[in-house]
C-alpha cells in the first residue's frame, strides 16, 4: 500500500484528533464549548504576541480601560522586560509576561485574556524564582504583582514569608525530582 503523503500536516493536530478522542462522547453543546475554548486560547496567544511586540517597540496604546491597553502602557511606562525566563532548574522555570527590578522593587505583571477567575499564586511563584535565581531575599525588597484581566488591574503585595515558603518548596521538590529521575522508570 502506498499511503497518501500529507507533509503539510506534519506536527499539527486536528480539532477532532484521535489522540484527544474524548470528543466522541460530546454532545452538540460540549463540542461548541470546546470549540469556543480553543478559539479563545488562540486569541489569547495572539494578544500576548501583539502585546509583546508593542512593548518591545514602545508603541503606547490609547488610554482606555481595556485590559490590553492598560497592560501594554504600564509595561512601557515601567520599562519592563517582556517574556523573561526565570530559572531555578530544568525542573522549575517559567516565563514572566513582564518584569522589572529597580531600586529593590520587583514588579511582575501577568496578562490574562480569558474570563475565568485567576489566582495570584502564579505570580508568587515567579517572584520566588526571581529571588532564587538572583539570590535576593524577599525580605530585602518590595514586591508588587499585578494581574490584568477583564478590563481591571488586580494588585497583590505578597508577604515575604509566602515567597520564602514557595522558594523552599521549589528547592525541596527539585531535589526530590532529581532523586526520582535517578530511579528511572
Amino acid at each position: 500500500m502506498n499511503f497518501n503523503e500529507h507533509s503539510a500536516l506534519a506536527g499539527k493536530h486536528a480539532f477532532l484528533s484521535p489522540s484527544s478522542y474524548h470528543w466522541i462522547n460530546y454532545n452538540d453543546q460540549k463540542l461548541e464549548a470546546r470549540w469556543y475554548s480553543s478559539v479563545a486560547a488562540a486569541r489569547g496567544t495572539a494578544l500576548h504576541e501583539y502585546a509583546q511586540k508593542a512593548i518591545l517597540l514602545g508603541i503606547k496604546q490609547a488610554k482606555t480601560k481595556t485590559t490590553i491597553n492598560q497592560y501594554i502602557n504600564d509595561a512601557i511606562g515601567y520599562k519592563m522586560s517582556v517574556e523573561q525566563t526565570l530559572f531555578y532548574s530544568y525542573n522549575c522555570f517559567g516565563h514572566a509576561d513582564t518584569i522589572s527590578f529597580r531600586s529593590n522593587f520587583l514588579r511582575i505583571h501577568d496578562l490574562k485574556t480569558g474570563i475565568t477567575a485567576t489566582s495570584h499564586h502564579q505570580l508568587e511563584v515567579y517572584a520566588a524564582l526571581f529571588c532564587l535565581e538572583y539570590e535576593i531575599s524577599p525580605f530585602e525588597i518590595d514586591i508588587e504583582l499585578r494581574i490584568y484581566q477583564n478590563d481591571e488591574i488586580r494588585v497583590f503585595i505578597p508577604e515575604p514569608e509566602t515567597i520564602v515558603r514557595i522558594m523552599d518548596k521549589i528547592v525541596i521538590f527539585d531535589k526530590q525530582i532529581e532523586i526520582l529521575k535517578e530511579g528511572g522508570f
